[in-house]
Parts: structure tokens; C-alpha cells; sequence
């Protein structure tokens, strides 16, 4: 067995800690139990840099003593330490101010039907295996073009964890997943000096999800030569594609400005939105909680809440928030089950393939790398430092680099003109290549 506990121990010692808090005086408690495992394995140059082992565990339980809440948590799993643990949390909630909108969930919006979502593939590669498959993604990338010069190395990862969360409604849930993933990141020259470092990766729930591994190694030196002979643009006003590379940072930045936590403290430059229009009605976003094999999948949030399919935004328009239960109660709505993030967004597409938004664009900036943290997500101001590729004509001209795009992110998701289903493998959600018709862009 990978972990030092089954199942059904980590569901007993979360009931102990509920039982525990119900005995010493809580009003409601909940329990988060967890157990992970997982490798390392990194070479660079063909020779073995790295192997780490992983193991983990924690148990973190929350109380509530009428409004008021208190959190403490253990990595001792033995019944003293669950006991103390329990007592450390009631203590707190002692000193701490009372919260009208504090508390668990709602009973009735507990998940009912728990059902497998095929996120459980475990792969137990041994070191030595782990190292071979590495060196082999890596010496793709090394044989792949005579400008790739030198690596940074590939890496092999594999995750294992496993769960249970349990509150004083009864609910009691079980959940365990893997996480497993191949990069390789190289540096490529030119004869006058210059260097250019990229990277590629998959990662996904089973070994087989990541694809080939010389794949990965010949795409990440692809990468790192095509960004050879890197010069900058004009300052101006040019239309700009998001490679699926960075469109899905775009989403993010929707998802965070439509987040509750956001939202109540008056954060976010999507406030009041429900009903409003913030994308071209072409365009809609789905959250997809339940699709199998998916790394952001689940039937429950981390209240216990049930998850479910529903539209975000349908054809342009805000049809729901991101909301726990208590940014729910600090706005006056309800839970969404979002509790601890969204699940599996996923953003229509207009046409099948970014060559076809290159076409549309036909003169512009094609972005594949954005740097930076340059979004305000109060004012909704955006500006970050980018790299990428001139185009000419719907064809890549040449490489560009040193340059900032900026804009408004409201103006920004407005003039999306198109977006390509092309999106990675490897992300939860689905974001593929996205057209923006109109950016600032700040270059020599």
C-alpha cells in the first residue's frame, strides 16, 4: 500500500476529531484529513541530480462556537495529538470576534452522490526507471536541433494523495487522486552570442495522459530555438493573440474578479455583474465539475458541498458567481460550491485552430510567454511584460522580446474577436488560443 493509512482509518480518525469537538463544547466542527506520497527524479546532462522522496499528512479541523471560529491542525495523527489538536482550535475560537456569516454549509446543499471520477492512476516508478525516462525526454531535446546548447534539466514527478473531509452535518466523504508529470526545459544559442531558454511539460492523472517523453524533450528545444534572433516592435496599437500557452491566465483573472471573496470586499471590477454583459456574445464559459479523468474535477467542494455543471457566462453574460458559503452569506446569495476554487472552466471556441486566428489577425503580436503580476483586478488595469512573435501577413515573421502589452481587462475580454479549440492537454479548464482585437504595446 502507498499510503500508511487506509481509507477507512482516515474516515475513523476525522470522526474522532468531529466526535472530540462535539464532546469538549462546539456548536459545529468540520475535518479535512489528508495523506499524500510522492517522487522527484531530475537529470540534467544525462547524469542524476535529483531524488527526492515525499510524504505527508495533515489533519486540520475547524470549529465553531456559536458565531465565533477557530482553526488548528496536526501532522501527529496519534489520539493525543487529535485531542489537542480539537482543544487548540476550541481556544481560539474563544478569542475570536463573532461573524454573523461564520459556520458550515448548509445541511441540505451537502453532496449526496459521490461518485469515481477516475483520478486515482497510481505509478510507481522506482528511482531508477523514474531517471531513464527522464534522460530520455532530455536527450530528444539535446539531439533535436545542434542550437539547443545546454539544459536545464528534465524532471519526472508522481503524486499520490488521498482524503477525507467530514463536517457535523454527518457528511463524511472519501476522495483520493494522482498527479504525475514529465518537463524538460533547455537553452538554445545562436553564433553571436545570443541564448534563449523555453520549456515544455505534461501533466495529467495517469502516466499514459503525458505523452510521449522525447516528444515533450524535442518540443521544448522547438521552443527554445524558435526564439532565436528576439527583437523588439514598435510602440503602438496592435491586435494580439493569446497563444493557449497564457489565454488561460485571461480566464483566471475572469474567474478571480468573479470570485466571492472578491466580490464582498468590493475587489473587483465585476461587481454587481449578474445580468451584464462582459464578453461578445459568442462567447460563453462553462465550469464542468464532473468530467472524468480531469485534475480539477470533484463531486464535492471543500465544505462538502455539492458541485454541478452550469454556465459562468452565457453568450457574453454573467449568469453566476464563484461564492463559498461564506462569501455567499457576506452577499446575501447562496453557495455555488466553490468553496476553495472553480472546477474545470472551459471557454467555447469560435474556429479549430490558432493558424486560423492567425489568418484573422493578419499583422500583430502572437504572445507566448507573459511576465509579471501586472493585473489589477480592482480597477481592472492589465500590463505585463511579454515575449513572442511578430506576424506578418497570418505567418510568423520573427521573434520578438522585451516588450509590455497593456490594456483593460473589461476592454480586454469585450474585443476577444475569436478563439481557437486548440487547448493544452494538460490543464483542467479549456482555454484554447484567444484574438484580442486591440492592445497597447510598449516595444523600442
Amino acid at each position: 500500500m502507498l499510503f500508511q493509512h487506509s481509507s477507512d482509518q482516515l474516515r475513523d480518525l476525522a470522526a474522532q476529531a468531529l466526535d472530540l469537538a462535539k464532546r469538549f463544547g462546539a456548536t459545529a466542527a468540520e475535518a479535512n484529513l489528508s495523506e499524500s506520497v510522492g517522487q522527484n527524479v531530475q537529470v540534467r546532462l544525462q547524469q542524476l541530480e535529483q531524488i527526492e522522496h515525499c510524504e505527508d499528512k495533515s489533519l486540520d479541523v475547524t470549529v465553531y462556537a456559536g458565531c465565533r471560529k477557530g482553526c488548528a491542525s496536526t501532522a501527529d495523527l496519534s489520539p493525543a495529538a487529535i485531542e489537542s489538536t480539537v482543544r487548540a482550535a476550541l481556544d481560539i475560537a474563544r478569542y475570536t470576534a463573532e461573524d454573523d456569516c461564520a459556520g458550515l454549509a448548509d445541511a441540505g446543499q451537502m453532496a449526496s452522490d459521490c461518485f469515481d471520477l477516475d483520478q486515482y492512476h497510481p505509478w510507481t516508478l522506482d528511482g531508477a526507471a523514474a531517471a531513464a525516462l527522464a534522460q530520455q525526454c532530455e536527450a530528444a531535446a539535446l539531439a533535436h536541433d545542434k542550437r539547443v546548447v545546454n539544459s536545464e534539466g528534465a524532471t519526472v514527478q508522481t503524486g499520490h494523495f488521498h482524503y477525507v473531509y467530514g463536517n457535523s452535518h454527518g457528511f463524511l466523504q472519501y476522495r483520493r487522486g494522482t498527479r504525475h508529470s514529465l518537463s524538460c526545459s533547455v537553452v538554445a544559442a545562436d553564433g553571436n552570442g545570443n541564448m534563449e531558454r523555453d520549456y515544455w511539460y505534461e501533466t495529467g492523472c495517469a502516466a499514459e495522459d503525458l505523452g510521449d517523453a522525447a516528444h515533450i524533450g524535442r518540443t521544448a528545444a522547438q521552443r527554445a530555438a524558435a526564439r532565436l534572433g528576439a527583437r523588439s516592435v514598435a510602440t503602438g496599437n496592435y491586435p494580439v493573440l493569446f497563444d493557449r500557452t497564457v489565454s488561460p491566465t485571461l480566464v483566471g483573472h475572469l474567474a478571480g474578479a468573479l470570485s466571492g471573496g472578491a466580490l464582498y470586499r468590493k475587489n473587483s471590477f465585476l461587481c454587481d455583474s449578474l445580468g451584464k454583459q462582459i464578453l461578445p456574445e459568442y462567447l460563453s464559459l462553462r465550469e464542468e465539475p464532473h468530467l472524468p479523468r480531469r485534475l480539477g474535477s470533484t463531486c464535492f467542494d471543500a465544505e462538502g458541498v455539492a458541485t454541478r455543471p452550469r454556465f459562468v457566462i452565457e453568450n457574453g453574460v454573467v449568469r453566476g458567481y464563484f461564492l463559498g458559503s461564506y462569501s455567499a452569506r457576506k452577499l446575501g446569495m447562496t453557495t455555488t460550491g466553490n468553496a476553495g476554487g472553480a472546477h474545470n472552466l472551459h471557454l467555447n471556441a469560435t474556429c479549430a485552430h490558432q493558424s486560423d486566428l492567425l489568418q484573422q489577425m493578419g499583422c500583430g503580436l502572437l504572445i507566448t510567454e507573459l511576465m509579471g503580476q501586472g493585473a489589477n483586478l480592482l480597477t481592472g488595469d492589465y500590463s505585463r511584460g511579454a515575449a513572442g512573435f511578430w506576424v506578418e501577413n497570418g505567418e510568423i515573421a520573427h521573434p520578438v522580446s522585451g516588450i509590455t502589452i497593456a490594456g483593460r481587462l473589461p476592454d480586454m475580454l469585450m474585443n476577444i474577436t475569436a478563439a481557437a479549440d486548440d487547448a493544452l492537454r494538460r490543464t483542467s479548464g479549456k482555454t484554447g488560443s484567444l484574438l484580442i482585437s486591440e492592445m497597447t504595446v510598449a516595444g523600442a
